[in-house]
């Protein structure tokens, strides 16, 4: 059974979406950024970045104990032990990479800057709201030309589709307007109808 050590993130959330979707047996070890859980010597072992997630696989490549972190190399492991939700090979495989790096590289830090400098900075950059918040809406844009026409990002449900979906779902907190987005607001309903993606959603469980 894989072991998921993660929190309420939307980095979290990428991996449970995927291990429901794959339908692979999994334990969830919650790791409270608020309480700096991910500095405990026993995390940094599995995650010498003290980021989440890690998932620990006990039956890795060869059968061997595998311990990864970063998000977008667990998508890729995942999917490539399954067979599923990414190519093995060709254009498609490497067209569903090139948008896990897209969302890895520039949807999921620059919105999470405008998480920081909107919600959490003790005073008020309006030099950094303002540059991270047109990037954002930038961003959105890139991904709303992309859905045209499309039901998923690409042709099928990818980890594309799962990396970016937690991101999108903050959209509130970047204070963005999915009206103005129409093909991301579809494919957010899209996306919100899978049963897979409710269920991963919920972990681990929101504190009390």
């Amino acid at each position: 059974m894989i072991e998921l050590h993660t929190w309420t993130t939307p980095n979290g959330r990428k991996i449970s979406i995927a291990l429901e979707e794959l339908g692979l047996a999994y334990s969830v070890h919650p790791v409270n950024i608020s309480k700096n859980e991910q500095f405990r010597p026993e995390f940094l072992a599995i995650s010498p970045n003290n980021r989440i997630p890690a998932i620990v696989d006990p039956d890795g490549p060869g059968g061997k104990r595998l311990a990864l972190f970063e998000s977008g190399a667990i998508l890729i492991y995942l999917a490539d032990k399954t067979g599923k939700l990414l190519a093995r090979e060709g254009a498609q495989r490497y067209a569903a990479i090139q948008w896990l790096m897209w969302q890895m590289a520039g949807f999921g830090p620059m919105l999470g800057q405008v998480h920081h400098f909107k919600r959490a900075a003790p005073e008020k950059v309006p030099y950094a709201i303002k540059r991270y918040f047109d990037e954002a809406k930038r961003l959105y844009g890139v991904l709303d030309k992309q859905l045209a026409g499309r039901d998923y990002i690409l042709d099928a449900y990818s980890i594309a589709d799962i990396a970016c979906y937690p991101w999108a779902m903050r959209y509130d907190w970047q204070e963005i307007d999915l009206a103005e987005f129409p093909n991301v607001q579809r494919w957010m309903g899209t996306m919100g109808a899978r049963p897979a993606v409710q269920r991963g959603m919920q972990v681990p469980k929101p504190p009390a």
